[in-house]
């Protein structure tokens, strides 16, 4: 029997998910700054949730491991938050497809629905622990105190989304999209009704047909001897059953003695 396809959906979006979350994670830049005062003009500082890097575009020059340059960077409430939620979401991902994997009957003729709906359970909520922090960075990103911005009295400061904040949003959402999936095969109504999981219900009816009759084919030959037995017919009458398509033959030998009428009246 084929795999239900909502297990298939949840064990594709949750290992993608599981790839982007960590790279959201570990990735320096969850926002950049950029146009920074009495800085090189092509200078862009990427700050993530473990480290900060200097690059220059057009030498394209990074430099990293600054972050004990930006001790206030990482003091902020946010930042810790975020550390330990997303490296939450990543072993809870984890802990999610290793439950959920058995469940799915890969070798198996029916699946565990109950194992495979707590695993889901488990990649949902790991979904949540990664939007909740990337949510509230977004919230508070340029309010953010860092010793890394030079501002500058002149002109605003030019601070902008990273690339990490977008891929912990794709990732955060094909978790809980694909650990809902899964989790829904908890239910009466889906589990066991999917794609080849339709069971097969008796209604108590038999169908009876009829046997056909087997045709018997009387053979047309008799010797002397079968009409001299016992059996109360006679040749002249089994021809007179079977071959009724064919005019019946006149009997010419026979002679009825007890007519008194004129020899052409009986032929008429």
């Amino acid at each position: 029997m084929r795999t239900p396809g909502i297990l298939i959906f949840g064990l594709v979006l949750a290992p993608c998910g599981w790839i982007l979350n960590l790279t959201s994670t570990v990735a320096p830049n969850w926002r950049t700054i950029n146009s920074l005062a009495n800085q090189p003009q092509d200078l862009v500082v990427e700050q993530g949730i473990w480290d900060i890097c200097r690059t220059f575009t057009t030498s394209r020059v990074q430099q990293c491991n600054q972050r004990s340059n930006d001790q206030t960077y990482f003091d902020h409430q946010i930042i810790l938050v975020a550390q330990g939620m997303m490296v939450a979401s990543l072993i809870v991902t984890a802990v999610g497809l290793a439950v959920a994997t058995p469940g799915v009957r890969c070798w198996r003729d029916n699946p565990r629905w109950m194992l495979a709906s707590l695993g889901g359970l488990l990649i949902s909520c790991s979904g949540v622990l990664t939007i909740i922090p990337i949510a509230w960075y977004t919230h508070v990103l340029t309010s953010i105190n860092s010793t890394s911005i030079k501002r500058d009295p002149a002109k605003a400061d030019d601070i902008r989304v990273g690339y990490c904040i977008v891929l912990g949003y794709i990732g955060g959402i094909m978790e809980v999209l694909g650990g809902f999936v899964m989790f829904l095969g908890i239910c009466s109504c889906c589990g066991g009704r999917n794609r080849g999981e339709k069971p097969q219900t008796n209604t108590g009816r038999t169908t009876f047909r009829p046997t056909p009759i087997p045709r018997v084919n009387i053979p047309r030959s008799y010797d002397v001897s079968s009409e001299r037995s016992s059996v109360p017919y006679s040749k002249k009458s089994l021809d007179d059953d079977l071959d009724f398509p064919r005019a019946k033959p006149r009997d010419m030998g026979s002679i009825n003695t007890s007519y008194t009428g004129r020899p052409y009246d009986a032929d008429l």
